[in-house]
């Protein structure tokens, strides 16, 4: 690391030229080819996968996305001549557009349903050519405009549907901008040189944006989500700035010290730069432990994630030195300058409140322990009634086009118009026809469900499907159990004599599917993220109490993040006002990405608090003065790095995404209770509760395992000697303890 380092000062120009080749090149190319991204829940093997694969086969004219417009009149009916004028036009400007395949109005023969029952509210459907990730956002917005065009005083006009979401308008950038101004001024405060400030945040900035652009082309490559690149900003926005802080921290201490610059700069990377690479790995590991799950959807995911972490912590052992070397001094305050060159270098002691909490937290772990036990479980209980569903437009902000007309086709024709099932079967003979023509009356008496519609049957007469209407909304846990119903026991009744196989799916269906998959292998996954974990703490720092410590608190601080997020998108506990729209469930996958990303976030305090002990404790061999050092040492630039992190996953809540915003809360409620809960206050009490207990390792194990170590060379040597002490001094023990074969009878 010190030779990279070195490398780095020495060539600085041409270290930054290749970052900013890189960053350059990258978004070039994604200009160039534009993004792919694509939102596909499908699971192999599950039933509502079949459905739609078997609807696609059977009615290919299905595939594109299929959007409403939806009016409704306060006074008079929506069969009025103006009305009925008005809107025929606009849904003919609509059927002309590019990108439109078809349009279906309620004013003919067939769309009488379409009309609801009071005469105030109708809706035509839209269908586009294309699937809703392949349509240009300017065909969606000129199908709003069209219809919104159309709007009066007397006559609300709104659209909905996943194209017309599109057009939705967001935060734009200002997530990033609040973030980023945020923690400059963090930066600026914990070290008084705008210099210093400046290149944490121009170090997070090139390696985000180079794997921003690197996301986007990833996107041709494989499955990406269209929320992978805010998940990468947000993640990697938040450890690329902690992460330089670090190495600035080190380096600021280095100078006052009196190292020369790239000396100081060499330093910093072969000592706080291990940690980092330690962390960033330990981050990527827990990312890339959602592999295991096999789910194109979250392997884009992953994969994305992951490059963003690894680009981050590549800038900052890379350019960031080279970086340090050009501002010289300047890393320092004028103030400290002046000190130093007036009093000359001077140790730095940790003094002020992060001294006095270490020395509190030493004299009192046991109240102090248990009460971030009480914080930490207070927080969890909600969590205990985490319900997982896929939140959709109905969730959306009040003010939202898509969220209105939800809401509008709601109360004119009951819930669940706005999340139908489709059931579809490969049809054989005769007694395949006659028992689906009877199969409609057998729905219509079934509990659950307010409308059926007839049987359509493909050009070729071997596929078939209906469309069933629950009674009530997509997210409700009573539509769930009507697929549940459908699918245990009404469509194998009424398959008995037949070759029927009837498949159900819509949104419901296959958002259920997919939850079930993932609850059923979040136990592997969560075992397989927590064992790898707690193996790179087994090998950094030679101890097994550490990693099973490590263990139990990212599991805590993933429940407690749980517990806000249920209270706040799943109870409603503020959502509105936030502008966060309606309480709904918490989307299917927000478990597995959130305690990936939690775990990896929750080991990089975990570690560069406890590296510091242990190198504390490899020189003087003092439990008490390693846990009271280490804390001292690191509370204040850890509590610095959470409040940059925690205001950036904030500042991402004005993206106006309700996944998104799901991800900075839950992120910002971790870190928060991870430095100024966990890190800082009960795994410093458990230290000093269990003593040297903390550092044991099976001596039988610590020879069988490999050494890898993040402490920098001179405290490896430290360690040897130690160990080398220690066996010498049971070696000398053992030769003074007497031989019961040479003791007289």
């Amino acid at each position: 690391m010190a030779a990279l380092a070195r490398w780095c000062v020495r060539n600085r120009l041409m270290a930054v030229l290749i970052w900013l080749l890189a960053l350059g090149g990258t978004a070039t190319a994604a200009l160039c080819v534009g993004s792919a991204y694509s939102n596909d829940y499908e699971v192999p093997g599950t039933e509502s996968g079949r459905a739609t694969r078997l609807l696609a086969e059977g009615f290919p004219g299905l595939g594109g996305d299929s959007d409403t417009v939806v009016w409704h009149t306060a006074s008079g009916s929506v069969r009025a001549a103006d009305v009925e004028q008005t809107m025929n036009r606009a849904l003919e400007r609509i059927a002309g557009l590019p990108g439109v395949a078809s349009v279906a109005g309620p004013y003919d023969d067939r769309g009488a349903t379409r009309i609801s029952e009071d005469g105030h509210t109708a809706y035509a459907t839209v269908t586009f050519e294309d699937r809703a990730e392949d349509i240009d956002e300017a065909e969606a917005r000129a199908v709003v405009d069209a219809a919104r065009a159309a709007a009066s005083d007397g006559l609300q006009v709104e659209l909905g549907g996943s194209a017309i979401g599109l057009t939705e308008s967001t935060g734009g950038h200002l997530a990033e901008i609040v973030g980023v101004v945020v923690a400059a001024l963090v930066l600026f405060l914990a070290f008084g040189s705008l210099a210093a400030s400046i290149l944490p945040i121009a170090t997070a900035l090139v390696g985000v944006g180079t794997a921003y652009a690197g996301i986007v082309l990833l996107g041709h490559a494989m499955t990406v989500a269209d929320f992978a690149p805010m998940l990468g900003l947000l993640v990697g926005l938040g450890v690329g700035i902690d992460y330089a802080l670090f190495i600035v921290t080190r380096h600021r201490r280095g100078l006052k010290r009196g190292l020369t610059v790239p000396e100081a700069a060499a330093r910093a990377v072969a000592t706080t730069g291990r940690a980092v690479v330690f962390a960033g790995a330990t981050v990527c590991t827990a990312l890339l432990g959602m592999l295991i799950l096999r789910l194109s959807f979250l392997n884009g995911v992953a994969i994305a994630a992951s490059l963003t972490v690894a680009l981050t912590v590549a800038a900052s052992v890379t350019l960031l030195p080279a970086l340090l070397s050009f501002i010289g001094l300047r890393a320092l305050s004028r103030r400290e300058r002046r000190r130093l060159a007036e009093h000359g270098p001077q140790p730095e002691l940790p003094t002020g409140l992060a001294a006095r909490w270490s020395a509190f937290v030493e004299r009192h772990p046991k109240l102090l322990g248990a009460c971030a036990v009480v914080v930490v479980a207070v927080l969890a209980v909600p969590a205990f009634s985490l319900r997982l569903g896929t939140s959709d437009q109905g969730n959306g902000p009040v003010s939202a086009t898509t969220r209105q007309a939800y809401d509008l086709l709601a109360e004119g024709f009951g819930a669940g118009v706005n999340g139908p099932l489709t059931l579809v079967t490969r049809v054989e003979g005769a007694e395949d026809r006659l028992a689906l023509d009877n199969l409609d009356t057998t729905l219509r008496a079934t509990e659950g469900v307010a409308s059926v519609t007839p049987v359509t049957f493909g050009s070729g007469g071997r596929t078939a499907y209906l469309t069933v209407v629950p009674d009530s909304a997509p997210q409700a846990r009573r539509t769930s159990d009507l697929v549940d119903r459908l699918r245990a026991e009404v469509l194998p009744r009424a398959e008995t004599g037949t070759s029927l196989d009837l498949h159900v799916g819509g949104v419901t269906a296959g958002y259920d599917d997919f939850a079930d998959v993932i609850v059923g292998k979040l136990p592997l996954f969560v075992g397989v993220v927590i064992g790898l974990g707690c193996l790179l703490l087994l090998l950094a720092f030679r101890s097994v109490g550490i990693p099973l410590k490590a263990a139990v608190m990212n599991v805590a601080a993933v429940a407690a993040a749980f517990g806000i997020v249920v209270a706040v998108f799943q109870w409603g506990w503020g959502s509105e006002p936030l502008g966060l729209g309606r309480a709904g469930p918490i989307e299917p996958f927000l478990p597995v990405i959130m305690v990936s990303v939690l775990f990896g976030l929750s080991m990089d305090y975990q570690v560069f608090l406890v590296s510091r002990m242990y190198e504390e404790w490899l020189e003087t061999g003092d439990n008490r003065r390693a846990v009271r050092v280490g804390l001292a040492e690191t509370s204040r630039v850890i509590n610095s790095a959470a409040v940059i992190m925690i205001s950036v996953f904030l500042a991402f809540v004005l993206s106006g995404d309700r996944v998104i915003a799901m991800f900075g809360i839950a992120l910002a409620a971790a870190v928060a209770l991870d430095a100024f809960v966990l890190r800082t206050l009960l795994v410093p009490a458990l230290m000093h509760l269990l003593g040297s207990a903390n550092w044991w390792l099976p001596r039988r194990l610590d020879r069988h395992l490999p050494r890898i170590s993040i402490e920098p060379p001179e405290c490896r040597a430290a360690h040897e000697r130690l160990a080398e002490a220690v066996e010498t001094v049971e070696a000398l023990e053992k030769e003074r303890r007497p031989d019961v074969r040479d003791i007289a009878g």
